[in-house]
């Protein structure tokens, strides 16, 4: 297994749309699958997807382990954030597929391996089902909510060329990870801007 270079914003690999696997079971997608996802775990992440090591498939690996903790922020219309009801073991999955099942949608910190010291406020789907092959071409298919539905969404935008700043709806809230602590007090209250 390898550490590979993980791509920054800006890198063409990034902005293009991958390409669907022909087979999963093949030698070359077993060894990029185990080099994601010891690059993932050196890089302290929660998902990878194949263009972010600058290979254009429809590739993703993402855990959402039960030690996350929701960040509590407030939502556009005030209402709570999202609950991070749900988790999910390491997970391979080629050829991804998303249906949104809610129209519900939750704002949530995310930060990116490609667009390293930075995160955003980010709205995605409250409850999604995803399905995909594992690594024997076997059907995947699970429910998701929570930090789980958002991972899956997040990883699966690489795959279409989207970053999580293109899904955010106010630029103001992409912050450098160092100044977090200070977003909040610079945020003008709603009696200010009413």
């Amino acid at each position: 297994m390898s550490i590979l270079k993980i791509a920054r914003m800006g890198h063409p690999v990034l902005v293009q749309k991958a390409k669907a696997v022909d087979d999963p079971t093949r030698p070359e997608i077993r060894q990029l699958v185990a080099d994601m996802v010891e690059t993932m775990i050196d890089a302290n992440g929660a998902g990878l997807a194949a263009p972010q090591v600058h290979v254009p498939l429809r590739v993703v690996v993402f855990q959402a382990p039960p030690e996350r903790v929701p960040v509590e922020v407030e939502a556009q219309d005030g209402a709570a954030e999202e609950a991070f009801d749900h988790t999910a073991p390491l997970t391979v999955l080629i050829n991804p597929e998303i249906e949104v099942l809610t129209e519900d949608r939750a704002y949530g910190w995310e930060g990116c391996l490609s667009v390293p010291g930075l995160r955003g406020l980010v709205p995605r789907p409250t409850h999604i089902r995803y399905t995909g092959l594992d690594l024997s071409g076997d059907r995947i298919e699970r429910e998701a909510r929570g930090f789980h539905a958002r991972v899956t969404c997040h990883e699966c935008d690489h795959l279409e060329g989207i970053l999580y700043p293109q899904r955010m709806d106010n630029l103001q809230d992409l912050i450098f990870e160092t100044e977090a602590r200070h977003w909040g007090s610079a945020r003008p209250s709603e009696a200010e801007t009413a």
